[in-house]
């Protein structure tokens, strides 16, 4: 099962808004805090240019204009386009002035997530991981330590979105065994997370992917287990014909 790949930064969003939706832009103008509103705008900007070449439609602002990327009730993102649903799995994270969307077909129980390696304290570890990941974090070397607990945290975030529950439920409830050893393309390393919370009807295996690169470390999960992500290219912009049609 493919799961696509595509990330953006703050410096590829356009300064205008026209390109979101006439909902898109009604929320974002209830969004107080400037950073709220950055990280928001960067997380619409790559869904859609996501979504545009998931959906082989221009990726252009008249296009996305027509996309609405809404949060369901679960606080999931889900899609419509023309005002219907979209038959496609989304999720999004963004970290230090960096978005990342996967997608992949509707039906798919997805989740990414984007963390940066930084010093997390002992405290940190034992109000979050299970006494299996405290135990791994235990066993391996103090220069690993900042870049595995990362890992096990954005394992967990994405176990918990493709869930559908986000951090309203224990991160305990999932536990993260990551194969560091097994390698893809492109520096993907598979991971496996089980989910036992009792929380959401009954025991779930998520299988997935993680990259540590560019001073960040992403992971993603899925079931059915996922082939490693795809790396979606954004093409320039180019008004035709083609555009108007879709909008």
């Amino acid at each position: 099962m493919n799961v696509y790949w595509l990330e953006r930064t703050k410096q590829d969003v356009p300064e205008d808004n026209d390109w979101l939706s006439e909902d898109e832009r009604a929320f974002l103008k209830g969004l107080r805090f400037p950073n709220r509103r950055d990280d928001w705008r960067l997380g619409r900007w790559t869904a859609k240019q996501a979504l545009a070449l998931f959906l082989n439609v221009p990726a252009h602002p008249l296009v996305f204009a027509k996309m609405d990327v809404r949060a369901a009730a679960s606080g999931a993102p889900e899609v419509f386009f023309h005002k219907r649903p979209v038959a496609a799995a989304i999720s999004l994270s963004h970290r230090a002035g960096r978005a990342a969307c996967t997608v992949a077909i509707s039906g798919v129980e997805m989740g990414c997530d984007l963390e940066v390696a930084e010093p997390r304290g002992d405290a940190f570890i034992a109000d979050y991981f299970t006494v299996e990941e405290q135990a791994l974090v235990a066993r391996g070397s103090a220069t690993d330590r900042d870049r595995l607990l990362a890992l096990l945290w954005s394992a967990k975030e994405s176990t918990l979105k493709a869930l559908r529950a986000g951090l309203r439920l224990d991160t305990r409830c999932v536990v993260v065994n990551p194969f560091p050893s097994s390698y893809d393309f492109d520096g993907w390393s598979r991971l496996m997370v089980r989910y036992s919370g009792g929380h959401i009807g009954e025991d779930r295996i998520f299988h997935g992917w993680w990259q540590h690169a560019h001073s960040l470390l992403r992971t993603v999960v899925a079931t059915p287990p996922p082939n490693s992500p795809i790396l979606l290219t954004v093409p320039p912009y180019v008004l035709d014909s083609a555009c108007y049609r879709c909008a």
